[in-house]
This record gives C-alpha cells, structure tokens and sequence, in this order.
C-alpha cells in the first residue's frame, strides 16, 4: 500500500534544525530549495529554532517541538512531510522512534549515520514496513556514504556489467573533526561490549546484506594492503562505509564475484609500510582508548563534542578525492573518480542530505521502497544533483 504525499503540509521537515550540521543544512536549502518548497524546521528548543530560522533569513519557515523520547509527536512529524531530514545522533539511542514512524507512515527518510548497529536493526525493524507503504529510508547520506556509494556506481554504469575485486582508493581527503561522530562510535562501543550478538554484527563484513558466494575476505577491515605499487592503509571509515556498499550490491546485483575494499594513500616503499601499519595500530588504539573508562574520560577533554565543529575558516580548506578500479567479468579494467573542493564532514555532507531529501520531494526516482543506500534509492537523479553541485563523478576504461 503506498501512501499518497499530496495532501501533506511540508515537503521537508529539518529534525535536528539546531545542531551544528542541522544550521547548515538549513543554511543550504534556505539558499537552494526551489520556490514553493515547503520546509520546517525541528528540535527541542523553541527559542533555539527560533534563533536558527532568524539567522538563516527563514522565519516563515514553520518550527516544530519535538523530543526524540516523544513518541507521539515523532510520529505526527512523520505523518506531515513527505521527507524527514535527521541528523539527531547517535542514531542508536534516540533514532530509533523516528526512522520506524516514518517506514509506517510512508514517509520518505535522510540521515547521517555511520552506526553499523542502527542501520542493521532498521532493515531487520522496517524494511517489509516501508516497503508495504512507499517509503524510501535511506541511511547514510553524507560523508557517510554518498561517495563510497556513488564511486562504485560509477563503475558498474560504466562496465554495464558485473563487478570483480574492487578498490576504493582515498587520494587525498581534508576535513574537520565532528563530535557528533565520535559520540556515535563511542555509544556502538559501548552497546557491543555490553552485548556479544552486537560485537558479531559490528565485525560481520555483510552486516547489512547477505554475502555472495565468492566474496571471501577481501575487504578485511584493517588490512593495510600494497595496490597499484604502493602500500595503502585501511581508510579510518571503511568499517561502515564497506557495509553500505556492500547492500548496494545485494539490491542492485554487481555481480557474484564483486568483492569490495577501501585503503587510502600514505606512500610508497618502507615509509609508506610503516605508515599503514602506524595507521591501523593506531586506529585500533583510539578504539580501545574509546572503549577504557579512564582513557575515554581524558579524549573526551580533547574531543569536540556533540553538537561542536571546526570553524568556517577551517571547514574553508575541507575537501577529498577518491578513486575507484574494479575488473568486470569480462577482465575489461575501469576506473571512477570522485572529488569535492568542500568540507566532507560538514559544507559537504549538508549538501549531500539536502540534496537527498530534495530529490525525494520532488524528482523522478526509481520504482523501489524499503530501507535503501542513496544509489539505490535515488538512482541518476542523485548523480545529476551532486554534478550540479560541484562534485567530480566520472568513469571509463582504466
């Protein structure tokens, strides 16, 4: 049964307007929403949205109170737009509510999560749900995973075929750290030390799909790896993004020997060994300083925390590049790029989610529902408004 959005009084509501990712994306639609997009904004604090609305040049935009423990009023949220936006983390403890209200109600979901856990348990809690109703819940639309997602795409639409052993290679990537990303690591932690079923699904490399017969353990999480004549680190956000790329290729079909990794560039000969092998041991210790009481106290004075971010002046300097290679089926070698001169974490990832929920609200998508990643439930439309937005995507032959 799909649910018809014609009738409802927002295209978009902003969940989190307040935050500091929430301003800016309230920043970017207030300046690229089209006409007679019909946006609201949500969050606990009257004044606070109040506040965000004035600043933003938006204040007939309508302001909506809501808890993330208010049931109901997650609920009438859902019922009124035909897009939720949230960017309300960790999504595992308060998004919970809001993603399963949606699915319910046929109402189309954004996010930011990067949290293995919360994206695992709203395909097992929603999938059928919001399959039944129309719903597209698409996780993951910053950052965390739009370029992971859109690089492999790239490939496969290139190939117009299936996909072997493939590479995701971090050329460069410069960006501000958030708290809000470091608080949602350190609650996954938390729940998987907690509980030996959640420490299984967080190292299940198919966590969000099934694995197909021939996909092995190439994309070993922390494997520093030599490829294309240099030794190469695991990217620091492969755990997660690996995950979606991976669903993508069980929705979509890659193929039954796609295999999937993701390194990134630290140099060439023994130093180039030595700073993958630095990399991973340090991303191991940061986890384990994570996880211990009394080291996790001392980060936590260091750490940005939720809610805090760079400065505009530093976010100014943001940007990455990432390419891909893959060879089809056929052996036929190709490779994608995909760049942005913007902050990832942060002018980048608003653009990103913004443009997810616009596409949403108004663009011709493919004919599928069900918890989805951005590729899969947006298609070209998704690659047309971020080319339109600045972003690199290109393939063709290696």
């Amino acid at each position: 049964m799909s649910t018809s959005h014609d009738s409802r009084p927002y295209d978009i509501v902003i969940y989190g307007a307040t935050g500091f990712v929430g301003r800016l994306i309230v920043d970017y639609l207030a300046q690229h929403a089209p006409e007679g997009t019909k946006v609201a904004l949500a969050g606990r604090s009257p004044a606070r949205l109040t506040k965000v609305a004035r600043e933003a040049d938006v204040e007939d935009w309508p302001r909506i109170v809501a808890n993330a423990d208010d049931e109901a009023a997650l609920a009438k949220i859902a019922a009124d737009t035909k897009v939720v936006l949230t960017v309300v983390g960790p999504y595992w403890k308060y998004g919970k509510t809001l993603v399963a209200e949606c699915a319910k109600a046929g109402t189309h979901y954004v996010d930011l999560t990067g949290e293995v856990l919360f994206a695992h348990d709203s395909i097992a809690q929603n999938h059928e749900i919001a399959q039944s109703t129309g719903a597209k819940i698409v996780h993951s639309c910053g950052f965390d995973s739009i370029p992971s997602d859109i690089t492999v795409r790239a490939l496969y639409d290139a190939a117009h075929t299936s996909l072997g052993e493939t590479t995701l290679l971090v050329k460069h990537v410069k960006g501000g750290a958030s708290g809000g990303t470091i608080d949602s690591v350190r609650t996954q932690l938390a729940a998987a030390k907690a509980d030996p079923k959640l420490r299984r699904i967080l190292a299940n490399p198919y966590a969000l799909a099934a694995p197909g017969p021939d996909q092995g353990a190439f994309g070993k999480d922390l494997r520093p790896a030599r490829f294309r004549g240099a030794w190469r680190a695991p990217f620091f956000m492969g755990p997660y993004n690996t995950r979606v790329v991976q669903r993508s290729a069980h929705l979509t079909g890659y193929g039954d020997c796609f295999r999937y990794r993701e390194l990134m560039n630290v140099g060439r000969g023994v130093k180039g060994l030595l700073r993958a092998f630095a990399f991973k041991f340090g991303m191991l210790a940061g986890l384990a300083a994570l996880s211990f009481p009394p080291t996790a106290k001392l980060l936590d004075a260091k750490l940005p925390k939720p809610g805090e971010g760079p400065s505009e002046a530093e976010r100014a300097e943001g940007r990455f590049t990432i390419e891909g290679y893959t060879t089809d089926t056929s052996g036929a070698r190709w490779q994608s790029l995909v760049s942005l001169e913007q902050d990832p974490g942060y002018e980048g990832t608003a653009m990103m989610i913004s443009n997810c929920a616009l596409a949403l609200a108004h663009d011709e998508l493919p004919d599928v529902s069900g918890v989805l990643t951005p590729t899969v439930a947006l298609g070209d439309a998704l690659l047309r408004r971020l080319r339109e937005n600045g972003m690199t995507i290109q393939a063709d032959h290696a």
